[in-house]
């Protein structure tokens, strides 16, 4: 009976947060190619392919969203458009590895050599390793016109330049997707809206870990509800890139996307 009681008070607390949720005002975001970028956090090997290293705890999440394929269509369609898109990558260099402090996830993903590189100078053995794009990507990420900022190193883009690259490119709106949900691509919702900037976040485009109970989709889920100024839904994020007005920022172009 104490089961079925903690079940339905359980139920109950969903509920009313789906309520409170549904309630709360959307701001929205009117997407204009002059001043709209596309960013896209960690789409990397270790993320993102059944044989990255965070395959185990991200996997489900990841298959469930479809996560895979919806950031193709991002990547695809704001190419096509012309939109600038940016990549934030995480890399991890030898130097990295002697910190002497770490958070609870900085622990494990240094323990498990998570978007290891042999360091800033050197791409050596950097193709199809855990750090490197997923395959399928590679047309979008590698082309002359896409931005890849310095490496973040823990969750957040205060550490690299993205915000610099966005300011000189004269981006005010952002469309944020990427992994992983709760810790870099919410770090980076977070850090974008302190400078400044109108946000965009398209939940079905990331994934979390799921440990035990604690589901970072779901944890991820309700703050960018409550933090960005809206969110989309993949194809709806697709749709309002395709209509876009505006002078787009690059030459649009339609690359023949990879798949492994």
């Amino acid at each position: 009976m104490k089961t079925l009681g903690n079940i339905s008070t359980l139920l109950t607390g969903l509920i009313a947060m789906h309520s409170a949720l549904a309630q709360l005002p959307d701001p929205g975001l009117e997407i204009d190619l002059s001043d709209t970028a596309l960013v896209i956090t960690d789409p990397q090997n270790d993320f993102l392919s059944p044989e990255g290293v965070t395959w185990g705890v991200v996997g489900k999440s990841v298959t469930e969203n479809n996560t895979v394929e919806h950031i193709g269509q991002l990547f695809a369609a704001a190419k096509e458009r012309g939109m600038l898109v940016v990549v934030s990558p995480h890399y991890y260099y030898p130097h990295d590895h002697v910190w002497e402090h770490e958070g609870t996830l900085e622990t494990v993903m240094h323990s498990i050599g998570m978007f290891d590189r042999d360091g800033p100078l050197t791409t050596e053995d950097f193709e199809g390793s855990g750090a490197d794009w997923l395959e399928r990507y590679k047309p979008y990420i590698e082309h002359e016109s896409t931005v890849v900022t310095s490496p973040h190193k823990v969750y957040g883009p205060e550490s690299n330049d993205l915000v610099l690259q966005l300011r000189k490119r004269g981006i005010r709106k952002v469309i944020l997707g990427g992994m992983s949900a709760n810790l870099c691509t919410e770090s980076h919702l977070r850090e974008l809206m302190e400078q400044g900037f109108e946000v965009a976040v398209v939940p079905d485009a990331t994934a979390a870990a799921i440990v035990g109970d604690l589901d970072g989709f779901q944890a991820a889920s309700v703050n960018y509800r409550m933090i960005a100024n809206t969110t989309w839904p993949t194809k709806d994020a697709v749709q309002k890139i395709r209509s876009a007005p505006g002078d787009p920022k690059v030459a649009p172009f339609r690359p023949q996307a990879k798949t492994r």
